[in-house]
């Protein structure tokens, strides 16, 4: 009896723990990554997504058919002030991030914001000032670096495999989805610059863009950005919601190798082409004939594939309960604001180059 009267106090104690650090989700905006978002977290045992709210009553109908038991509601207020929710998910259009993200910090909630953070660097520095007074974690939903492809990207080319990068080339374009709220380079460049940051691991120095306006007027539907980065390294990319073909890839051109990553890859996310431009010593007194095209094998890399929104999510986590900072901390939110603020200068002044605030 003594031991078994041990033995319940034990489990006492340890269930009362296991409570104390369980943290309660609310999910703010049930379109398409809310779900996501829901069922990602929904499976962490230490986790339990509270509440949803959506302004659309069909949107909570569907999480709430998926997700049973799931409670919905039509404010963000209401799921703000329930004591229950110690962390949010903002998953709404972009152009309603800074009011809701700022609602929420505010509220005492720790937050993990889609990406971009904000439209303009200047409210993603007023969220970043306001997490640190409230002492709050401010997460950004870069999900692309948590993407097993592009992590293996940065070690191949930190590890020195393709040598000396020369420049990086993105392409993201489909046929839609369609935005109302903001331009396809808020939308869809976002993601390649918090890539091309990751990879540099510092910001362009100045950036231009052209961007073409086919759908509506005073939104660009596609965009082609010149970013020049440190180091006299170029990256280019297009992005566009007006195309007929879903790309999803990087390439990065070294002065030993090449790799492409391709988010749609069958037989793997990185292939390795061991290409180069060589000097042929027999030419060296003629411009014209003193460099040849080096032909070698393509390797694929073995790159175990998991989800990355499901490895965002318990990095979130795991900060929520060491208290830490994320590595898509709100500084990487802030520098890719600033960024987008350049491009979408210079798109505006008909594509001059325009630099990027460094502080």
């Amino acid at each position: 009896m003594k031991d078994f009267g041990l033995l319940k106090r034990l489990y006492s104690v340890r269930r009362v723990d296991i409570l104390a650090r369980m943290i309660g989700i609310g999910i703010i905006g049930c379109g398409h990554w809310g779900p996501n978002y829901i069922r990602n977290f929904s499976i962490q045992p230490n986790v339990k997504v509270q509440v949803a709210a959506d302004t659309d009553p069909k949107r909570r109908a569907l999480v709430e058919g998926l997700f049973s038991g799931l409670k919905t509601v039509a404010s963000h207020r209401e799921l703000l002030s329930d004591p229950r929710v110690q962390a949010v998910v903002v998953a709404t259009p972009t152009s309603t991030h800074h009011a809701i993200v700022k609602e929420a910090l505010q509220a005492g909630k720790d937050v993990l914001c889609e990406k971009p953070l904000t439209v303009t660097a200047a409210e993603s520095e007023e969220l970043a000032l306001l997490a640190r007074k409230t002492g709050r974690i401010l997460m950004v939903g870069h999900t692309f670096l948590f993407n097993p492809g592009i992590l293996k990207l940065k070690s191949l080319i930190d590890e020195g495999t393709i040598g000396s990068v020369y420049y990086m080339h993105a392409e993201r374009t489909n046929l839609g989805p369609i935005r109302t709220d903001v331009s396809v380079v808020h939308d869809l460049a976002s993601h390649d610059i918090s890539i091309f940051n990751f990879l540099r691991g510092t910001l362009p120095e100045t950036v231009n863009g052209k961007g073409g306006r086919f759908l509506r007027d005073g939104i660009d539907d596609v965009a082609f950005v010149t970013l020049q980065y440190p180091g006299n390294v170029i990256a280019s990319l297009i992005v566009s919601w007006l195309h007929p073909r879903k790309v999803r890839e990087v390439t990065v051109v070294g002065d030993r190798k090449m790799i492409i990553w391709n988010d749609l890859g069958t037989l793997g996310p990185i292939m390795i082409f061991d290409k180069s431009v060589k000097r042929e010593p027999a030419y060296l007194d003629f411009g014209e004939f003193n460099l040849l095209a080096r032909e070698g094998d393509v390797t694929i890399p073995r790159v175990a594939l998991t989800e990355p929104l499901k490895l965002q999510t318990e990095h979130f986590i795991s900060c929520l309960l060491a208290r830490s900072q994320p590595r898509t901390s709100v500084q990487q939110g802030i520098d890719v604001a600033r960024v987008l603020d350049a491009i979408n200068l210079s798109i505006a002044q008909g594509g001059i180059p325009c630099p990027v605030k460094t502080e």
